[in-house]
């Protein structure tokens, strides 16, 4: 974990001067399902209005307010699926518009802050649609959403979509999976390698819509000239690997490419998921080259109401408080893992770790072990409490 204050500089725009972002965004349903339930936008956060695309890439100039990107990947069936992202995309947008847009002087501070409650906003928003509309119970959607202000993007992150930046032929991730997979990898559990080979790699801890809070987890990355951002859902990042990623980004600067090579990527190794990629190039003399000192990856943004903050959870704002449902009590849930489940997951994990450290002294496995605990005894406190939730909704049905 990267935790850093962020000092952007976000440069002023004077005539020519400018940041400018090269946007193709595309989404497939690829080859084994009926149903897309990904959504993309693309949005110009200084008129507020979403960008439109046919077969050719949108040159926007960065303006004072900036622009957002969204991914989300949405769950719950074909119809709550589509609903959950597409509600995502919505309710983001609608809260940029009324807060950020209006704002005279735009400061970065200010546009993490709107970002944060934008996303819970939109989970609220979510989780009371499924509550009153059981036809929708289990509904929920991951979410990948960037805004760039000047040479800076803030993204805010939900679940397993994914965010990253190639820069000089490589390709990092900017965001950390919010999965049972990370977290074992995290622990010591597993490597990375075996976490991507896992049948149970698409178990995620957190999504928009199927709890009453959701916490957010904010990252920022200052980008350069030639610099490409990549945001997709897990169609695409659980088959292709980064340095395919980074071949795709370095083979053509046309966004158009880009996106389409590594959707057909994703399809020659199964499409087994839906898949959706939006690729920005930035270039403009209002950015600088890049530097040696430069930082990229996960670099966390320090704000209350954030993942990596010591405030996890932040109020929203009056004007958006007014706008929620009275009672976000949700009478229907997604069924959380159980904890029978979740022990069986750790003893495999814990058995793959054991044979690869066969021979090693006692007290290295039992070290790796203690490890995981605490993670184990959090999931565990989920599941009991989503299994006592069940019970006593059950029981208020009758």
């Amino acid at each position: 974990m990267t935790v850093s204050s962020p000092q952007p500089s976000h440069p002023q725009q004077h005539g020519d001067r400018r940041v400018l972002a090269r946007v193709f965004a595309q989404t497939d349903v690829g080859r084994t399902r009926e149903h897309n339930e990904d959504t993309f936008l693309v949005a110009d956060l200084e008129s507020g209005d979403p960008v439109l695309f046919d077969e050719s890439a949108r040159d926007l100039p960065v303006e004072a307010h900036g622009l957002l990107f969204l991914v989300a990947d949405g769950m719950g069936g074909a119809a709550s699926g589509e609903l959950a992202s597409s509600m995502a995309g919505f309710e983001v947008l609608s809260v940029l518009r009324e807060r950020w847009r209006i704002e005279p002087q735009p400061a970065p501070e200010h546009f993490a802050m709107i970002l944060r409650d934008a996303t819970i906003f939109a989970n609220s928003q979510i989780h009371g649609h499924a509550r009153e509309h059981p036809q929708h119970r289990g509904m929920g959607t991951t979410a990948t959403i960037a805004g760039l202000l000047g040479d800076v993007v803030y993204v805010a992150q939900v679940g397993d979509s994914r965010a990253y930046l190639v820069r000089d032929g490589v390709c990092k991730q900017l965001t950390k999976d919010q999965s049972l997979m990370q977290r074992l990898v995290e622990a010591g559990e597993l490597t990375q390698e075996q976490a991507e080979a896992s049948e149970r790699r698409n178990i995620i801890l957190q999504a928009l819509g199927p709890e009453a809070h959701v916490t957010i987890d904010l990252t920022h990355q200052q980008v350069r000239r030639g610099d490409t951002l990549i945001l997709c859902s897990d169609g695409l990042s659980g088959l292709v690997r980064a340095d395919e990623i980074a071949r795709a980004s370095n083979e053509s600067s046309d966004t158009v490419q880009i996106c389409k090579r590594l959707i057909d990527r994703a399809n020659e190794l199964g499409g087994p998921d839906n898949i959706t990629v939006i690729a920005v190039r930035f270039d403009g003399d209002a950015l600088h080259d890049r530097q040696d000192t430069d930082a990229v990856g996960y670099n966390t943004y320090p704000l209350a109401g954030t993942l990596n903050h010591e405030t996890a959870e932040a109020p929203l704002p009056e004007t958006l408080q007014s706008r929620l449902k009275s009672d976000p009590t949700p009478r229907y849930g997604t069924p959380a893992p159980s904890a029978s489940a979740i022990e069986e997951e750790f003893a495999r994990a814990r058995a793959q770790e054991d044979d690869a450290v066969l021979g090693a002294p006692e007290e290295v496995v039992r070290e790796r072990r203690q490890r995981v605990e605490p993670v184990f005894l959090v999931l565990t406190v989920i599941a009991l409490v989503a299994a006592t939730w069940l019970m006593y909704s059950l029981l208020r049905k009758r």
